[in-house]
């Protein structure tokens, strides 16, 4: 499929049209502003993951995107160096490799000029992350070598060891030990100069862990953050300053009450702007605030009273300010920050979410965007705040429209959300889908979580930002900070009333879903009201006293989630007032909610609940288990099962149906 190719009327009616729409993400530009790319990924040809390829944009906004990658298994992480060239990652056979070893992630670089990629690095534990300088021949890699490995040709040997003796065992002295859905360790990330393949980081421990890094325009130094262990088993991120020639680490910031990151330098490397969030206490919610240091003096911070938390950030070129994205009211504009006086300046107006924000030059600003009206697409913006959509993939025919609804909460707070409607006049049955996080908000497009597939089969369904949704100040945050079963719950309530008396939505036929901490809300919504026809509950937290310890990340949890707080906010104490069909779904390598909570949930839902199962087995509930899958199921055949599961469960108990199941269940 060519990024122009014809795509049927509204897709999102049939799953596997809807899982052949080209989707885009990520996006670099050149040092000049002359030049910009994106990745696209579509199916792969046995239907089983997306390969993505890179995609050069025309910059005018005239010319359709044209396609410059075209490996087996696809590339990634596109970035230019200072000369114009690209580089970008993608698992292909290199010249010289061991046959024995599996292919890795490695570095190529297509010339400016023109020509055939060439590869430039290939690493046993294969490469991460590139990050160049803007004026200078100078790239870096993040890259994961074995602690004990002294340079990468005992990095592979020390891992052909361990797969021909079929170990996969890893010793730990430290926290934490999982991260999402996959094992940390036993290779550490390292920071390595592709010129000589040089490590900047020797004996990094995990301090490179997810790491953010930023490369000084001269390529001389580099700023990243850096995780050290703290009290209780935990972990809080600095900043260091790295030297690219010498490899001398030198720590700049360092807050132990706060976690430090997404350092961006100043263009003239005299300064470094991040974000700093402060440690959440049992009764205190985290703040985010943004903080400039010049290099040699003491840390400031910026716009304290700006009442938003800023995501991500990058200097204009000019060095006059910074671009900042922050979560504002269910949209997420690019806003203009001065670190001199403090002022904040909403750059872009419209109702989309902004990512990957690229400044250029003279004032010219590229990025990603989305909203529930569009998927992601690449646009420029000029700098009279003129947007120009940049030709890639085909916009999308909806099946439906969408609207915002404001309810006013008990204690007189407005919570407003986006509510999707479907096509014709008649009144629709509606579903609550609730997000997770629970520190986030439903304020872009989510091809995982799509509500045009359930509107496309009739549904409206309700996107709330409930209390400790992000966008609407610290206060909202606070609401629901400790007390996940009261303020949250009692908005979802108010936005649902509010949802119901639009005339194109039918309040006798309604399902409550979420993921997460949705999920979770589901479960309590479950226990504390039978107003809600069907309940569907993915990757969900159950009984917290069980959940705080066990999750990927224990301490941070562990900040809120206190013995008290957990008693009185544990869905699972309210199991025997569920009386509505639930259909629970988890995935095993889920390591941010582990399966545990869903199969203590399943259990009791089928011998505690208000809705048990009868005596010969038989249930109202279901359980949809992937033993292959993590938090999001992600795998594009398990994605669809996943919808086919939801939507016959929500036909059956909305609108009266019975769906047959897959046949790819057995």
């Amino acid at each position: 499929m060519t990024a122009h190719s014809p795509l049927p009327e509204s897709p999102f009616a049939d799953l596997d049209a809807f899982l052949d729409l080209p989707r885009v993400s990520g996006l670099a530009v050149s040092p000049d502003g002359s030049r910009a790319v994106t990745t696209i990924g579509e199916l792969d040809a046995k239907r089983t993951g997306f390969v993505t390829a890179v995609w050069e944009l025309d910059v005018t906004g005239q010319r359709p995107a044209r396609r410059l990658t075209r490996g087996v298994k696809g590339e990634s992480s596109p970035v230019f160096t200072s000369r114009g060239d690209l580089l970008f990652l993608a698992t292909r056979e290199t010249p010289g490799a061991d046959g024995d070893d599996e292919p890795t992630a490695s570095l190529w670089r297509l010339p400016a000029d023109g020509g055939e990629a060439q590869a430039v690095l290939d690493l046993p534990g294969g490469i991460d992350a590139v990050h160049t300088a803007r004026d200078a021949d100078v790239t870096l890699v993040t890259a994961a070598r074995l602690p004990s490995a002294r340079d990468a040709d005992d990095d592979r040997r020390l891992r052909a060891v361990r797969r021909d003796a079929k170990v996969t065992a890893i010793l730990h002295t430290g926290y934490p030990v999982r991260h999402w859905d996959h094992d940390i360790g036993p290779a550490q990330p390292h920071l390595f100069d592709v010129d000589g393949v040089r490590d900047l980081v020797p004996q990094p421990g995990q301090g490179l862990r997810e790491a953010a890094v930023d490369v000084s325009a001269d390529g001389t130094f580099v700023v990243a953050s850096w995780s050290v262990p703290a009290p209780g088993a935990s972990l809080r991120q600095t900043l260091v300053r790295i030297d690219v020639a010498t490899g001398e680490r030198t720590t700049i910031a360092d807050d132990p009450g706060a976690d430090l990151g997404a350092p961006a330098i100043s263009p003239d490397g005299t300064a470094v702007a991040f974000v700093r969030e402060t440690h959440s206490t049992p009764e205190q919610a985290p703040r985010i605030t943004l903080c400039h240091m010049v290099f040699g003096e003491t840390v400031t911070e910026i716009a304290g009273d700006w009442d938003r938390w800023p995501a991500e950030l990058a200097w204009a070129r000019d060095g006059s300010g910074l671009l900042v994205t922050a979560d504002d009211a269910g949209r997420r504009p690019i806003f203009h920050v001065d670190p001199a006086t403090s002022s904040v300046r909403r750059l872009t107006h419209d109702d989309f979410g902004y990512t990957d924000v690229r400044p250029a030059t003279d004032g010219v600003v590229f990025a990603v965007r989305s909203s529930y009206r569009a998927a992601p697409h690449p646009v420029r913006i000029d700098r009279d705040g003129a947007v120009t959509v940049l030709p890639c993939a085909e916009p999308v025919e909806l099946p439906g429209d969408v609207t915002e609804v404001t309810a006013t909460a008990a204690d007189g707070v407005p919570v407003r959300s986006w509510l999707v409607l479907p096509e014709g006049d008649a009144p629709a049955p509606l579903v609550l889908w609730i997000h997770g996080g629970p520190l986030g908000s439903w304020n872009t497009w989510h091809w995982r979580w799509n509500p045009w597939l359930l509107a496309a089969r009739g549904y409206a369904v309700l996107l709330p930002d409930p209390a400790l949704s992000t966008g609407y100040g610290q206060d909202f945050i606070q609401r629901g900070w400790g007390a996940w079963g009261f303020a949250p719950y009692t908005d979802l309530l108010a936005a649902t009333d509010a949802a119901c008396e639009h005339p194109r939505v039918d309040e006798t036929r309604t399902a409550a879903m979420g993921g997460s901490f949705g999920g979770y809300m589901a479960n309590w919504i479950a226990g504390h009201t039978d107003r809600f026809d069907a309940i569907v509950t993915h990757a969900s937290l159950w009984a917290l006293d069980q959940f705080g310890p066990t999750t990927d990340g224990a301490y941070w949890w562990a900040r809120e989630m206190t013995t008290q707080m957990a008693e009185a906010n544990s869905p699972h104490r309210h199991v025997a007032k569920i009386t509505t069909p639930t259909l629970v779904i988890h995935g095993d390598k889920d390591y941010r909610v582990p399966i545990g909570d869903g199969l203590r949930l399943w259990f009791e839902l089928l011998t505690a609940s208000g809705l048990p199962a009868a005596d010969d087995g038989s249930s109202p509930h279901q359980f949809l288990y992937f033993p292959t899958e993590g938090h999001w199921v992600l795998a594009p055949q398990h994605a669809k099962i996943w919808y086919q599961v939801v939507l016959a469960f929500l036909g059956r108990h909305l609108l009266g149906e019975e769906a047959p199941l897959p046949e790819t269940l057995g």
